[in-house]
């Protein structure tokens, strides 16, 4: 069966033709795996001056990414809300080489999120990539202990919060030959909603829906990416957000088996879907691809750059972002706003 898209080629880089349809074949094909992209780059065992902080490392592509990072020699944090876990996900092989060490940060507590950037700062006077990865999704309505829907507290304001407290490690780390990075991990489901700024928390009677949480917190994660841009770019501190693209999560997904049932019958769906090791390859592209040194305020999605908006009549597996992805205007309201919900000034 042969499937095409609905637009030009979305994609360009060095990865970009792994992405067409006719080449893409489900887990396991052509398209690069993270640890691909750290040995493509020749960066193995050659970044050991480097920091790089992941979040959300206990499970999911989470694990893999920092698996990959770690072949380049850097000292890799991740954040975990449960250590035990987090220990048993990356296992001792990793752990026991002393350059990747885990945080205990709960991403649903701005305190949590707080603790967790004054013990980094304790272990760490430099941060080269910071890459907010951890999420919830389409998950039954509920306010944290500081107010904040779960999901755009989870998603959106927790890592907010951890760059600004550490933005001024990433901005003193940066050099002329490697400017510092923040890889903010969003989804093609920010197509499904613009950031409620008139209800940010869905309180509004019957207002709540999960996918709709969902989609403007991932659309946020955009927002927050383009306003780093924006403000540090010049300065050496670049914004990028990714799409890691369609694969099996059981965590990240246990409130969506339904769906995830029904989409894993779609034939373009299993075409589509990846492994879990390539699923992390965007995030690793975003961290440490030459292609993109210098530049940011860029939406990546299958370790490639994409370049236009995805077409209004196109499904979650169109390449491209949403229209209203790029907005300034949205992009600087979000930007204050998060500022005054976390208590920043």
């Amino acid at each position: 069966m042969t499937f095409v898209s609905k637009t030009p080629f979305q994609l360009t880089g060095r990865y970009a033709e792994r992405a067409r349809w006719e080449t893409m074949n489900g887990p396991g094909d052509s398209r690069p795996t993270g640890s691909q992209v750290v040995h493509d780059e020749n960066l193995a065992g050659s970044w050991a001056d480097r920091v790089v902080l992941v979040t959300g490392v206990s499970s999911g592509i989470g694990v893999e990414t920092v698996r990959a990072l770690a072949m380049t020699g850097a000292m890799v944090y991740g954040t975990v809300r449960n250590l035990e876990k987090g220990k048993q996900a990356l296992g001792s092989a990793l752990l026991d080489t002393g350059r990747v060490r885990l945080l205990v940060m709960d991403q649903a507590d701005l305190a949590s999120v707080r603790a967790c950037a004054d013990e980094f700062r304790k272990q760490s006077s430099g941060l080269n990539i910071m890459i907010n990865n951890a999420a919830v999704m389409n998950t039954p309505e509920t306010r944290t202990k500081d107010g904040v829907e779960l999901q755009f507290m989870t998603n959106h304001l927790s890592h907010f919060l951890l760059f600004y407290l550490l933005k001024d490690l990433l901005l003193a780390s940066s050099t002329p030959s490697f400017h510092s990075r923040v890889v903010n991990v969003s989804s093609a489901g920010h197509r499904y909603a613009e950031v409620r700024f008139d209800d940010i928390n869905f309180e509004g009677e019957g207002a709540y829906n999960g996918w709709l949480a969902y989609g403007s917190s991932k659309t946020a994660n955009i927002y927050m990416a383009n306003q780093i841009e924006r403000l540090y770019g010049a300065q050496g501190l670049h914004g990028y957000a990714v799409h890691p693209g369609s694969f099996t999560s059981p965590n990240l997904q246990k409130h969506s088996a339904a769906e995830m049932e029904a989409v894993l019958k779609d034939p373009r769906m299993q075409r589509y879907f990846s492994s879990v090791e390539q699923a992390c390859a965007t995030s690793v592209y975003g961290a440490v691809s030459g292609e993109l040194e210098g530049r940011g305020g860029l939406y990546l999605e299958m370790a490639s750059m994409s370049v236009r908006p995805c077409p209004s009549d196109g499904d979650g597996l169109e390449y491209g972002f949403a229209p209203y992805a790029y907005n300034q205007e949205g992009e600087e309201r979000l930007w204050e706003l998060s500022k005054e919900m976390a208590h920043v000034q």
